[in-house]
C-alpha cells in the first residue's frame, strides 16, 4: 500500500509540476524550462542531469502542442523556423555532451547565472516594452510591428529573404540556442524570440509562434541526446509531466488575455529567482 501511495504521490507531483511549467510557458512567452529544472529537483528529488533531461521532454511536448494549435491560424513563419531548428538541433547534442562532462555544482551555478540574465532581461522588458509582455504563447492576438532596421528582409510577395548576413545571424542564433538547450535543459525561447524580432522584424506574435516550432525541435534533439548519452528516464513519470504541461498550456490559453502583462512577468521573475536560489541552497 505504501509503495502504491508513493507512486501516486510522485505521479501527482509530476502532473502539478508539468501544469505549472505549461502555464508559465503559456502566460509569460518564455522561461518554462527555467522554471521546470528547479521544480523537478525540489519536487521530485532528481539530480541536475535528470532534471534537465525531463525538462527538455516536457517543454518539447508543450511547444509542439502550441504549434499544432497555431497551424490553422498560419502564425508560424516557417523559413526562419526551419533554419533555427536545424542549426539548434545540430548543437543540442554538443551541449548535452558538455553537460555530462561538467561537475554538477558547476552546472548548477551556470544554470543560476543563466536564470539571472534572463530574469534581468524580462524585468527590463516589462518596464521598457510593457505591451510585448501581453503577447504570450497561449494568446491569439496580434502585436508588435515590423522593424525597418531588421537584418533580414521580406520580399514584396511576403517571403523572407535569407541573404548571407541574415542567414549567418539566424544560424548563429540557432547554434547558441542549441548549446544552451543541451547544456541546461532549456527550450531557448528567451534567445529565439528576441533574435527573431531583432533579425527578421517579425511581430511579437509571429516571433512567439515561430519560436514554439523551433523549441519543439531543439528540445527534442536535446532529449534524444540525453537518452543516447545514457540518461535514464522514467517514462511513466514523463507521461504525467507532459500531460500536466499540455493542461497548463490549455489553462494559459483560457486566462492569458486577463492575466498576461508586466506585473505577471515580474511575478514570474521573482518566483524563478526564488526557486533557483532554493535549489542552489539545497544542492550545494
Amino acid at each position: 500500500m505504501e509503495s502504491s501511495s508513493a507512486v501516486i504521490d510522485i505521479a501527482l507531483a509530476a502532473l502539478v509540476i508539468g501544469a505549472l511549467v505549461g502555464l508559465v510557458l503559456g502566460l509569460t512567452g518564455a522561461g518554462g524550462s527555467l522554471f521546470a529544472v528547479p521544480l523537478l529537483m525540489l519536487g521530485l528529488a532528481v539530480n541536475a542531469n535528470q532534471a534537465t533531461g525531463l525538462a527538455l521532454a516536457a517543454v518539447s511536448a508543450s511547444a509542439l502542442w502550441g504549434v499544432v494549435v497555431r497551424l490553422p491560424r498560419g502564425e508560424v513563419v516557417w523559413l526562419p523556423a526551419i533554419v533555427l531548428a536545424i542549426s539548434g538541433a545540430a548543437m543540442a547534442p554538443i551541449g548535452r555532451w558538455l553537460a555530462a562532462k561538467i561537475p554538477e555544482p558547476a552546472l548548477l551555478i551556470g544554470f543560476a547565472i543563466l536564470v539571472v540574465l534572463v530574469a534581468l532581461r524580462m524585468w527590463r522588458q516589462s518596464n521598457d516594452a510593457p505591451e510585448s509582455a501581453k503577447v504570450t504563447r497561449a494568446s491569439q492576438g496580434k502585436g508588435g510591428s515590423e522593424k525597418e532596421t531588421a537584418l533580414c528582409r521580406f520580399s514584396p510577395s511576403g517571403q523572407l529573404e535569407l541573404k548571407p548576413r541574415c542567414l549567418m545571424g539566424v544560424v548563429l542564433g540557432g547554434f547558441g540556442a542549441g548549446i544552451l538547450s543541451g547544456l541546461f535543459g532549456v527550450g531557448g525561447g528567451f534567445v529565439i524570440v528576441p533574435l527573431l524580432v531583432l533579425l527578421t522584424g517579425l511581430t511579437i506574435t509571429a516571433a512567439v509562434a515561430t519560436s514554439l516550432a523551433v523549441i519543439a525541435v531543439i528540445s527534442s534533439a536535446g532529449f534524444a541526446s540525453f537518452i543516447w548519452l545514457g540518461g535514464s528516464v522514467d517514462f511513466a513519470l514523463l507521461a504525467w509531466l507532459i500531460l500536466g504541461g499540455v493542461l497548463g498550456m490549455l489553462l494559459g490559453s483560457l486566462v492569458a488575455s486577463r492575466l498576461a502583462g508586466p506585473l505577471l512577468q515580474k511575478g514570474f521573475v521573482i518566483a524563478m529567482l526564488s526557486l533557483t536560489a532554493a535549489t542552489l541552497v539545497g544542492q550545494l
